[in-house]
């Protein structure tokens, strides 16, 4: 019988207030069994970079990623964000191990084709070093990743923190029982996006065709269920989609998705 894995991802909103990110961390400690955490760095990139005096070029909510702007999130996402976590987490009696995917060679990735829109040094993930991270949580050590690769040739790559989390889920999954967290501001999927109850608790695949035929599931979401499904189609046994209550082990309002 396979030992249990929980990979949870937390957004960048949760990072930019000191309180959320203090209880999200409470209850990720709390969390039975071995654990790896993923997370984004939001707006602290932009704000930074704002300070610098350097201009940040989203197009569509993606950011274009040039040279100036790849040193500043890795100076953001790998150190200040990273490391906070990191301390807290120790704090919270969780042996921690800040990580980008340069680290361990622990996430190979390629600088994305150019097709209509240069997104310039951002990663598509090629591969995941899953023997390093069964090593690390093997001798308790809780891996924390930002939402850094690197392609081998010396050059990091800003890379979607949602897609880190599931091609991490997907090279655990052989070795690990493993589920599959989202948290992120809502407490599910919402049927009603200005009722914060109208959750639906459980999505497969005929469920999922249904909420997008009905255009429920749409802009944001679209690619955080794409992800998730992804995650189920290789192997991952469960995900879940909610707020950080639905890291408690009596949570009951959240989503869970199934094949």
């Amino acid at each position: 019988m396979k030992e249990k894995l929980s990979i949870v991802k937390i957004g960048g909103n949760v990072i930019e207030d000191e309180k959320a990110l203090d209880i999200f961390l409470t209850a990720f400690s709390k969390l039975e069994g071995l654990k790896i955490l993923v997370h984004g760095g939001g707006k602290l990139a932009t704000q930074l970079a704002t300070r610098l005096g350097i201009k940040s070029n989203l197009v569509d909510g993606r950011r274009i990623t040039d040279k100036a702007t790849v040193d500043i999130i890795t100076m953001v996402y790998a150190g200040l964000a990273n490391k906070k976590i990191v301390a807290q987490l120790q704090s919270k009696k969780v042996n921690a191990i800040g990580l980008s995917g340069a680290d361990g060679n622990s996430i190979q990735a390629h600088k994305r084709p150019v097709k209509d829109i240069d997104y310039g040094f951002v990663g598509d993930i090629d591969g995941v070093n899953s023997e390093l991270l069964k090593n690390f949580l093997l001798i308790n050590l809780t891996p924390v990743f930002c939402a850094i690769s690197h392609d081998g040739k010396g050059q990091l790559l800003n890379t979607n923190a949602d897609t880190i989390t599931s091609e991490i889920a997907i090279a655990m999954a052989s070795d690990f029982d493993t589920t599959l967290y989202y948290c992120f501001e809502k407490k599910g999927v919402l049927l009603d996006i200005n009722n914060s109850e109208s959750v639906v608790k459980y999505i497969n695949t005929a469920k999922y065709k249904e909420l997008l035929s009905q255009g429920i599931i749409a802009d944001g979401m679209l690619p955080k269920l794409h992800n998730c499904f992804h995650a189920l189609e290789n192997d991952v046994e469960k995900v879940c989609l909610g707020d950080d209550s639905m890291l408690d082990k009596n949570a009951e309002l959240f989503t869970t998705l199934t094949l």
